[in-house]
């Protein structure tokens, strides 16, 4: 039997991309994957900064099969991403099949015919310099997270790891969170009227007035006052087309249109790069390519008419803009739609959307501003051109009637609302990964994971609080008279927003403290740059290396000198038993304690929560108090109507009921303030949900379809849609448990652990 080799043997990263690329280049070309890094580095000579590397294990199968495949060939491509990343991966394959120094290495921006011919047509050698920058990039993140992580386990109680990049953006959270702590809510008075002429509008006081008592005081002046139009300003304006998508500010957008986090983004950015459908995903560059301007030029002169094009080239402000050479963009503009699920879908309608508009004319805005007397202004905004606006972005129309100077209008209504100063704004990931931009800290292929990160430590959690209710004064003048009412709003919404919690602070307390410059915003930056300087030949990887970690090396000796770091604080004594009151963080977050430890008293402690938006540093004696004064748990609620006791508890994974065998999480409710009325749907909700019960193993119907649950923790299996699981036996369930795919926990480009060793500098 006869089996055909291909001439060509081009490798790349990922099955979705080699099964893209092997569509366009044909039958002399064979395409296959390395699944990601083929070796990690998993030990650095503090002295020598030469790395061990260890190949997987798990892709001995792939690299069995790359190493025959590239015997067969007469010309071998390496084909990885072209970032640092992709490099590296380039050149590890060198090494573990034994490749020529001369291995043709290609790279391209999208995965298209015309961009393959041209990269076939223009090889290279592996770029060392690049693949020196990611090295000490990945070396910079193992010293600082081996000796940093040791140290933080050891001082800071629930501490896991600390990270080079992560712990920065960790101080943002934290430092953010403590100005909302420290932020005095004041209040004035916002007044606004409803006027007719030709018409109803609304107009503002310029002003909002200080205080109730001067409020209606202008009311009262304002009962039986004339209104005329002091001034009429008309003017046109324009609203600027966008930048093209560079990696963060599709995160940043993703996050703010489609509520998406920075993982979700660039999972689905990735999966339609491999279908060949956008350009590369991880870039800093503006630029779009001469080729694809012209695209969208034809395809906007086309669809929308010539008075709608206006063609731009962008220029990228960073210097050290190399991560890839050119924005994010369709590879095919006409094609308007494209995904291969809802995330995919909707990231490309954005990113579509996005790349017209920047070739696209100005909007152009009518901007009306009408002065009453009494200083009241009313403002209107019309659009009189959509330009870009007609594929990206919204601007509602605010029409206002025609008015000439000394027109008398009439008052309909002057209401005088209570306004509180909102306090600054929680980090959201999209916000956040902007600020970090801003700062020059990380590179678009870690904004992502540093996001996921700090928050799988457990250091960051995403607020689900849509806000408490407060009163609200307000004041009416209608028909000369003057009502007062009291409504309700909403206020301290949290969903989605990045907040930290007590270890977290903690943890920036103790890095602060002893490692300042690990979370200096300035430092962090400055070792992007030497890394930049690394991959353009300028800065030599070991001296970079050296320099950095000398100075941090010292720093951790002195560290390890620090005591253990849990920032408890004496808020004084309980005025009837006299014993003190601290307020503690322990592995499990924040906490206020009464009495002394048991080992010192020899009487065990009384614990209670810290109050909502409250922390170890800010919380008073009074609130300790009144938190000591809530009921201890567990806390029984009563029985079910079933007889079962539901019982209110706290655990490591918060707040959660307990019915019997179930426990059922309690993220929206108190479980020191839960009612049994409030309980009861939960539980309910609960027993409604389990299909069968068998003990150990169970069939339970979840938020994504049934699934069999079996014992200890993620040990779940989804059940196939084409089977009922009402029919499901107890000995199908645990063949299907037996059976379950395995998992592999995977970096941001795949790989595994572990395997045989080798050396390399």
């Amino acid at each position: 039997m006869i089996v055909y080799m291909a001439k060509n043997l081009v490798i790349v990263e990922s099955p979705a991309k080699a099964k893209t690329i092997e569509k366009y280049l044909g039958d002399d070309f064979k395409v296959l994957a390395s699944i990601g890094h083929i070796r990690k580095d998993t030990k650095v000579d503090k002295k020598t900064f030469d790395v061990t590397y260890e190949v997987d294990p798990g892709h001995a199968k792939i690299i069995a099969e790359l190493k025959r495949e590239a015997k067969a060939a007469d010309k071998i491509w390496l084909a990885t991403d072209e970032d640092r990343e992709g490099e590296s991966i380039s050149w590890h394959l060198c090494e573990v099949l034994k490749l020529p120094k001369d291995t043709a290495r290609i790279t391209f921006h999208e995965i298209t015919k015309p961009a393959l011919d041209a990269a076939i047509k223009a090889p290279r050698t592996v770029d060392m310099d690049m693949v020196s920058s990611q090295q000490a990039r990945q070396t910079l993140d193992m010293l600082v997270g081996y000796d940093l992580s040791d140290m933080v386990r050891r001082k800071v109680p629930g501490a896991i790891s600390a990270g080079r990049v992560q712990s920065p953006a960790l101080r943002l959270i934290v430092e953010r969170e403590k100005k909302i702590e420290q932020f005095e809510s004041k209040f004035d008075f916002k007044v606004s009227g409803k006027f007719f002429k030709d018409g109803e509008f609304v107009a503002n006081l310029e002003k909002n007035v200080e205080n109730e008592e001067l409020v209606r005081k202008l009311l009262v002046e304002l009962a039986g006052a004339k209104f005329a139009v002091e001034d009429v300003e008309e003017k046109e304006g324009a609203k600027t087309a966008p930048v093209p998508f560079t990696t963060a500010a599709l995160q940043i957008e993703a996050n703010s249109k489609l509520g998406f986090s920075s993982r979700t983004t660039m999972s689905a950015a990735q999966g339609l790069y491999q279908a060949g459908l956008i350009t590369y995903h991880r870039t800093d560059s503006l630029n779009l390519s001469s080729q694809a301007v012209g695209a969208i030029a034809g395809y906007i002169e086309s669809e929308f008419g010539p008075e709608y094009l206006k063609v731009r080239k962008f220029k990228t402000k960073d210097a050290s803009a190399q991560e890839a050479h050119e924005a994010i963009r369709p590879t095919n503009v006409a094609l308007t739609a494209a995904g291969k699920n809802n995330y995919e879908k909707r990231l490309y309608q954005l990113i579509w959307a996005r790349t017209v508009a920047t070739q696209m004319a100005n909007a152009k805005v009518a901007k009306t501003t009408i002065r009453l007397s009494h200083d009241f202004v009313a403002k209107g905004e019309v659009v009189i051109f959509d330009g870009f606006l007609k594929v990206y972005g919204k601007s509602k129309d605010l029409e206002l009637p025609k008015m000439a100077k000394g027109d008398e209008v009439a008052c309909l209504e002057i209401a005088a609302r209570q306004n509180f100063a909102k306090p600054p704004a929680r980090y959201t990931e999209g916000s956040l990964v902007k600020k970090l931009e801003e700062l020059g800290i990380g590179r678009p292929s870690t904004y992502a994971s540093i996001m996921t990160a700090i928050q799988a430590r457990g250091y960051v959690v995403k607020g689900e609080s849509e806000g408490e209710e407060r009163k609200v004064l307000e004041l009416k003048l209608t028909d000369g008279k003057i009502t007062e009412t009291t409504v309700k709003e909403k206020f301290g919404a949290n969903k989605g927003k990045l907040m930290p919690t007590p270890i977290g602070e903690l943890v920036a307390g103790f890095l602060i403290d002893n490692f300042k410059s690990i979370v200096d915003y300035k430092f962090t930056a400055n070792i992007e740059k030497d890394l930049d300087l690394v991959a353009d030949a300028k800065l030599e990887r070991v001296k970079m290396l050296r320099d950095f970690y000398g100075p941090f090396h010292d720093t951790v000796l002195i560290a390890n000198g620090a005591e253990r770091y849990n920032n408890a604080r004496l808020l004084g004594h309980h005025p009837e038993t006299g014993k003190p009151i601290y307020a503690k963080v322990g592995k499990n977050g924040g906490f206020i304690q009464l009495g002394d430890n048991e080992k010192e008293s020899g009487e065990k402690p009384r614990f209670a929560p810290l109050p909502k938006r409250k922390s170890v540093k800010t919380v008073t004696l009074e609130q300790a108090l009144s938190q000591l004064e809530l009921p201890a748990l567990p806390r029984e609620l009563g029985k079910a109507p079933d007889g079962v006791l539901l019982v209110a508890a706290n655990g490591p994974f918060g707040p959660y009921l307990k019915g019997g065998k179930y426990n059922i999480p309690m993220k929206d409710l108190d479980p020191y303030t839960v009612s049994l009325e409030e309980a009861l749907p939960l539980y309910q909700a609960k027993i409604d949900s389990i299909i069968a019960d068998w003990g150990e193993i169970m069939i339970i119907n979840g938020a994504y379809g049934p699934y069999v649950k079996g014992p200890g923790r993620r040990n779940n299996v989804k059940i196939p849609k084409e089977t009922d699981p009402k029919t499901v036996t107890e000995a199908q369930a645990r063949e299907m448990l037996e059976n379950k795919p395995k998992t592999t926990r995977r970096g941001a480009r795949g790989g595994r652990k572990k395997a045989a060793t080798a050396k390399k500098k």
